[in-house]
């Protein structure tokens, strides 16, 4: 049976911590998961520790010493993964924006689709998120087109978060040259993909804005995503290590 794990970073994700954990626990498929946390001020990870208690086999936590980005966390995740021989490993996130029931259709995307990569994407039907103010809906779906403009890739949701890698795709990846941190790593972890001709489908999702707790988006890492794909494009044209 094929070995598949969720990767949760945190920070300060204590009103949605347990209520991701056991939604995801309570899907008819397995899924074993990691919490990435980086040292939360509100004992994030100290109710990771006590959730354990009652999931031993299946929930792990790694906690790092400071707030160090989403990127490096998930990269962090991705070489603990492939140290333990998962053969699938989702991102997500813990505040419900990623919708725990969509697990296995990102799963079934890879399996019956043939996917190397599967996206819950946003925008590959339309545009559907909830309870997002109109600006950062225009300035997500224009993100993501400007960065398909950029790229030539055919992804309508180039900057989504919800993903699932086969294994192999992981390994191929040299995960030490990812340089970025925020909305342009979930960039540059396509675009890598895309350049080494794995196939990439996108699932189509409803993305819900958080309800509890505060988002993490700020203006340097819209920045980042901005001049970052301009900066990954030029490397790959002249060949630079991908």
């Amino acid at each position: 049976m094929s070995r598949r794990l969720v990767i949760i970073p945190t920070y300060n994700e204590i009103e949605n911590i347990e209520r991701i954990i056991r939604n995801v626990f309570s899907q008819r498929s397995s899924f074993d998961i990691l919490v990435v946390d980086d040292s939360s001020p509100d004992q994030t990870a100290v109710k990771v520790k006590e959730l354990q208690e009652e999931f031993s086999e299946q929930l792990f936590l790694e906690v790092r010493t400071e707030k160090s980005g989403l990127g490096t966390a998930y990269i962090h995740g991705f070489k603990w993964a492939l140290a333990r021989d998962y053969d699938f490993i989702f991102e997500m996130d813990a505040d419900f924006s990623h919708n725990p029931n969509d697990l296995i259709r990102l799963y079934n995307a890879c399996v019956k689709q043939k996917a190397d990569v599967a996206i819950g994407s946003r925008y590959v039907k339309g545009v559907n998120v909830v309870n997002w103010p109109m600006n950062r809906v225009l300035m997500s779906y224009f993100a993501s087109k400007y960065v398909k403009f950029i790229t030539r890739m055919q992804i309508q949701d180039t900057t989504a978060g919800f993903v699932c890698y086969r294994r192999k795709v992981l390994e191929r990846i040299n995960l030490d040259t990812i340089q970025f941190v925020g909305y342009a790593f979930q960039i540059e972890m396509k675009f890598k993909a895309y350049l080494y001709k794995f196939n990439i489908v996108e699932v189509p999702v409803i993305f819900t804005d958080r309800t509890r707790g505060e988002s993490k988006l700020s203006s340097n890492i819209i920045s980042e995503a901005v001049f970052g794909v301009i900066k990954m494009k030029l490397k790959s044209l002249f060949g630079k290590e991908i």
